[in-house]
Order: C-alpha cells, then structure tokens, then sequence
C-alpha cells in the first residue's frame, strides 16, 4: 500500500499512467464506450463513474499546457436529444486541478474522437457509467515538481 493514492488506481492503472510521457493520451469510457475496438491497452474500472475515475487520475497526472485544449469530449451527435449533465462535472473536477479550468475543454465528433482514441491513446479506462456521452480524453502534460 502507498500512502496519497486514491484506492481507485490499481496497480496496473498507475503502472500505465507512469509510463506515459508527454503529450500521451488517455481516454476514459464511459459503459457503453466500445474500448477493446478502439484501445491499444485497456483497463476496466468497473463499477466505478467517470467523475470518480477522472478525479483520481487528475491528482497525480498533470494537464498538457502547451495546448489550448487538453480535455476532449464526444460531442451530441446531432440531432440526439440526450443531455450532457456529467460535462459541467468534469468542468469542476478539472477546475480543482487546472487553473485553466473550463477552458481546457474541446468536443469533437463521435466518429473522429473513435478514431483519435484508436490513434493517439496509449490507454483506454474502461468504466461503469451509465451516462451517455461520458467519455472523455486527457493529454498528458510536465511534471515540473
């Protein structure tokens, strides 16, 4: 056991967080988020929400600052009627661990952000949220101290 990390980061997970350097993606699925077709490496955290998980990841994992946006979202595909209550979530758990806070976010298209997790996420966090367009991408940054 070590003493600071939150109990939600396994072994594996935090074996994989260190191993990503800078500008390394990770992308957080939500349940219904197809990870083991778009993942090069894939670990399931499940029972656990989005907002727990991103908590977690974010008190040991720095935001990428030479970019305008570190934070990637699935865009509504349009047309879909869903709302997107968890997003103003994510916008306060980041905003506890990046000055930038809201500014980070970006959404992209639910086609391109597939492709982009196939392409550019190093890991996949598979979890158990059940609401729709949960999913998310953090650009790893510096760890300057």
């Amino acid at each position: 056991m070590l003493k600071g990390i939150p109990s939600i980061l396994s072994p594996e997970l935090l074996k994989a967080l260190d191993e990503m350097g800078h500008t390394d993606e990770l992308t957080i699925g939500d349940g219904n988020f197809p990870g083991h077709t778009y993942g090069k490496t894939v670990i399931r955290l499940d029972g656990h929400g989005v907002p727990e998980v991103l908590d977690a990841i974010l008190q040991l994992f720095p935001l990428d600052t030479y970019v305008e946006h570190p934070v990637t979202l699935m865009a509504v595909v349009p047309g879909d009627p869903v709302e997107t209550p968890i997003w103003d979530t994510y916008r306060r758990i980041v905003e506890t661990h990046d000055p930038r806070g809201a500014a980070c976010f970006e959404e992209i298209d639910k086609w391109a952000f597939y492709k982009r997790t196939q392409e550019k996420s190093s890991l996949v966090i598979m979890t158990g949220e059940t609401a729709l367009y949960a999913n998310i991408i953090l650009r790893k940054g510096v760890v300057t101290s």
